[in-house]
């Protein structure tokens, strides 16, 4: 039998406080695995946390801005501290703060997106390994983006980001496969999440984004999340540097 079973796990989501991340967050939590939420709003992940429980799941959560290392240093010394383990990591957390040309872009955006969808998760994995290989292994996956491989119209400094995240997730794949860490990455299509609001709400630039998709509809955030599960769990124990599409076939 494939076994998709996470007892015993701790899980760390960034960005789980909605959408993409609230669904994995969820889906990890009842296979089994103990949750740690992360993002910049509290209360946010607390209500997260309490639809959790309230499932007979395991949840805490960690306030954290992904952009800032300083905060992340701090929220992985309280993970060691409460947990003294981390078997799996999704680098969730991401944003998009500019639409337009990139030649428009000044340089406060390049860094915040840079920050954001780059810096930090390097150094949330660079963080997360000590504690794994003491745990015997894990497995983190990078959500990156279909505009990764194929930027998106006036997305440009977000897709130039999530080619960066795929080429980062190759990257640790080599380096910590020794170590009994698989690192992959998770690229969604168009999915209807607050983050993708602006892009849903104007009927022009949906249309003809759902045009180019084979299946003829935007994705669900909780169809993201058995991808997910598939990487974190003992179901895909030999794969490692691998990038999984989930986008109606747009890229096909």
């Amino acid at each position: 039998m494939v076994n998709f079973k996470l007892d015993g796990k701790v899980a760390l989501i960034s960005g789980a406080s909605r959408g993409i991340g609230e669904s994995i967050a969820v889906a990890l939590a009842q296979y089994g695995a103990h949750t740690i939420l992360v993002s910049r709003k509290i209360d946010a992940l607390e209500e997260v946390a309490k639809k959790i429980r309230d499932k007979g799941g395991k949840a805490d959560s960690i306030a954290c801005h992904m952009g800032e290392v300083a905060q992340i240093e701090a929220m992985f010394k309280q993970v060691r501290e409460k947990f003294g383990r981390l078997d799996i990591l999704i680098n969730n957390a991401a944003t998009n703060p500019f639409f337009g040309e990139m030649i428009n872009a000044d340089e406060a955006i390049w860094e915040k997106t840079f920050d954001v969808n780059l810096k930090g998760p390097f150094f949330m994995i660079k963080h997360a390994v000590p504690l794994m290989v003491e745990s015997g292994g894990g497995s983190i996956v990078n959500v990156s983006s279909v505009n990764g491989i194929r930027p998106a119209f006036m997305q440009g400094i977000y897709s130039i980001t999530k080619a960066g995240l795929i080429s980062m997730t190759r990257a640790f794949a080599k380096e910590l496969a020794a170590k009994n860490i698989r690192v992959n990455a998770l690229l969604p299509g168009l999915t209807d999440t607050k983050f993708s609001k602006a892009l849903m709400d104007n009927k022009n630039i949906y249309d003809y984004v759902v045009k180019q998709v084979p299946m003829n509809r935007h994705a669900e955030p909780d169809e993201m999340a058995g991808a997910a599960l598939y990487f974190v769990s003992e179901a895909a124990s030999y794969t490692t540097g691998s990038i999984l599409v989930v986008d109606g076939g747009g890229l096909a």
